[in-house]
């Protein structure tokens, strides 16, 4: 069985909770290898409604285990809540489903204080972070001055660690932000009790991955976020703090690139963005509104309405290059239903030019004038579709012109919230 990567293709939001969950089912390990707990998978089974922000989604399935990788920035307190809600709707009955990579970096209290903080100063240039820490711990991350998941298991050396950080962050916090100072006493034993019920689950990933590989193991890497938000890649400075295209799967995980088979990005039908920065397809207007009250278009962490547009395929063209796509996942076709003509952006008109790349001097696309082909809509519903010959023509030909611009073949096509709700073209992991 093949070893697959899932990654979102735009700015997020698009559906990879759900898809995650339906996969698992042909995985024996599913693997999260970037971001933290700004990541919300909304997930609906037999009409109850999960979302998870850390764990990875094969967790509501038995006998599969999930890693939180080296790549994830983990809050313990928000790992501990995931857990007893699980617990209390009926899952995650056996302790060894779920590993947590000793190298993760711990979103401390003070990273959620600094990200509210530091948004806040910089006034007009605010990113529209989630407030969650996931910056400011990956800024330590990147400095070597972070508190990893292993120290939790170490009283001496987590006592050791804070030490030298709290000094460094208080200066900082009173000096700069003028902000109250970090209680290190409170802070070490706020650590001491999460590790008290987490410790079991923290190991080396790494080498427990390459065991299962090594055994013939199926495993499903998880993306969080979208390729658009990548720290490098995205819509800079308007991006997450981590790397969300597939390459991170190797790193995140701590494994060889080698070992994946095939990358599958998941794309909503349209395209839809939460928080601040460039969107050139954003309809600003009653179709707009219309996407985001029919697509319930509002962020599983932050509770925040989503912007929406059309579709964007000159983004997406960046995104199949950044991450080698083997194949499309398709969400949401069946927010399109009902609308008589749908729009899909081939090209950017900047400064009178017309370009089909997405450039990468960002403050560009500012200026963008998206230019548009047009297709037919259709009138059915089409939420009870199992079978992509049985979708109306207009709904297939839309599709097919989106594989045509991309040169890649849809794999899955989802029309509604349920696991059920969902047309497979093509397995990604029958080989």
């Amino acid at each position: 069985m093949p070893n697959i990567v899932i990654v979102g293709t735009q700015w997020g939001d698009e559906g990879k909770g759900k898809m995650v969950d339906l996969l698992s089912e042909h995985a024996d390990v599913i693997v999260r290898f970037q971001g933290g707990n700004n990541a919300g998978h909304t997930l609906v089974v037999k009409g109850e409604q999960i979302i998870l922000h850390l764990i990875p989604s094969g967790i509501l399935h038995p006998k599969k285990l999930c890693i939180i990788g080296n790549g994830v920035v983990v809050d313990p307190g928000i790992l501990i809540e995931e857990i007893d809600g699980l617990r209390d709707k009926g899952y995650f009955k056996d302790e060894d489903s779920l590993k947590v990579s000793e190298e993760a970096n711990v979103i401390m209290p003070y990273h959620k204080s600094l990200d509210v903080l530091k948004d806040k100063a910089r006034k007009k240039g605010k990113i529209g972070t989630t407030g969650r820490g996931i910056g400011p711990a990956y800024e330590d991350k990147a400095s070597r001055s972070g508190i990893r998941m292993g120290d939790l298991k170490d009283p001496k050396r987590l006592k050791e660690r804070l030490s030298l950080v709290v000094e460094e962050k208080n200066f900082y916090i009173k000096n700069y932000l003028g902000a109250d100072p970090i209680d290190q006493k409170e802070m070490f034993e706020y650590l001491i009790s999460c590790s008290e019920k987490i410790s079991k689950h923290i190991t080396n990933t790494s080498l427990l991955l390459d065991k299962k590989i090594k055994e013939g193991a199926s495993v499903m890497f998880e993306g969080a976020q979208g390729a658009l938000l990548d720290v490098d890649h995205g819509t800079f400075p308007f991006v997450t703090s981590s790397h969300t295209v597939a390459g991170a799967a190797a790193t995140g995980s701590g494994i060889g690139p080698t070992v994946i088979d095939g990358v599958y990005g998941i794309t909503k039908a349209y395209t839809t963005r939460v928080g601040s920065g460039p969107f050139p397809t954003e309809l600003d207007d009653e179709t707009g509104d219309h996407l985001q009250r029919r697509g319930a278009e509002f962020g599983a962490t932050t509770g925040r309405k989503r912007r929406c547009g059309w579709y964007d395929a000159v983004a997406m063209a960046h995104s199949v290059r950044l991450n080698g796509l083997s194949g499309l996942i398709i969400t949401k076709l069946d927010v399109l239903s009902g609308m008589d003509t749908l729009k899909i952006c081939v090209g950017y008109k900047i400064d009178g030019e017309v370009r089909e790349d997405f450039p990468s001097d960002i403050p560009s696309l500012d200026r963008v004038e998206p230019v548009y082909i047009e297709l037919p809509g259709w009138a059915e519903d089409i939420d009870k579709v199992r079978s992509f010959d049985k979708l109306p023509k207009n709904a297939r030909d839309y599709i097919g012109k989106i594989e045509e611009i991309l040169g890649v073949p849809a794999a899955i096509v989802s029309v509604g919230p349920d696991r059920e709700d969902t047309i497979t073209i093509k397995n990604p992991f029958e080989e």
